[in-house]
């Protein structure tokens, strides 16, 4: 089902990588029932979760052998399907609660991906870590406004490399702020991507990194959210 549900997208992936995918999916729902890790109806997944985390693959956004990490991971999406669909990338999954980073260790135990790593923390602790500036792509999927998004993202990229934010439709009301925000981080707001998805609006927002991040961003945890730059 779920690799028919996404054929209609133009995904070209390889049987190995689909039989993972299916793997994922089963290994999903099977704790999803012991835990919260998406509230998505099953029948909504293929769209809403894979369909969603892959089809930027679709544009020339993530060169061979690119160091990505996926801030926020949650359940693992996108970073865990992109891992999956490109193995040659190497993948860092970013979550700060402990227990879906549990169930992440065991996701990639289960399909075998040496081309992922799992962290534990905040975004603005590990932006000011060993990770800051290491990474050619960051990623973020439904988690804040482009302002906050910026923050949490820009620090963890390397000069010349991009962060790519999941958005949609309020990114059109958000761009001023984001621009803003992007540019003290040493960022500017790029291509605006439209995935195309029927029935949905959704967005990759690209934010370039032309300059080093300021060492004081980004900020103590929980200060991007409550006070966002711009």
């Amino acid at each position: 089902m779920l690799k028919q549900s996404l054929e209609p997208f133009g995904l070209t992936l390889d049987e190995g990588a689909w039989e993972k995918m299916v793997r994922f999916q089963a290994f999903l729902l099977e704790k999803n029932r012991q835990m919260d890790l998406t509230n998505v109806p099953e029948a909504d997944m293929p769209v809403r979760h894979y369909a969603d985390s892959l089809l930027p693959l679709k544009w020339e956004l993530f060169p061979p052998g690119c160091r990505v990490i996926d801030v926020g991971s949650g359940a693992g999406f996108p970073g865990l399907p992109l891992a999956i669909a490109r193995e040659d990338m190497k993948v860092t999954l970013l979550e700060s609660m402990q227990k879906r980073c549990d169930f992440l260790h065991e996701a990639v135990t289960l399909l075998a991906l040496p081309n992922v790593t799992v962290v534990t923390g905040r975004a603005e602790e590990k932006g000011q870590g060993p990770l800051r500036e290491q990474f050619d792509l960051a990623l973020a999927r439904a988690v804040a406004g482009l302002p906050v998004l910026a923050e949490y993202l820009l620090p963890f990229v390397r000069v010349g490399g991009r962060a790519l934010c999941w958005k949609g439709p309020a990114v059109h009301e958000e761009t001023p702020a984001g621009q803003m925000a992007s540019q003290i981080l040493g960022g500017r707001m790029g291509e605006l991507i439209d995935l195309n998805i029927p029935g949905r609006s959704h967005y990759i927002q690209v934010l370039d990194k032309v300059a080093a991040t300021p060492r004081q961003y980004p900020r103590k945890a929980g200060t991007p959210g409550r006070k966002p730059l711009a």
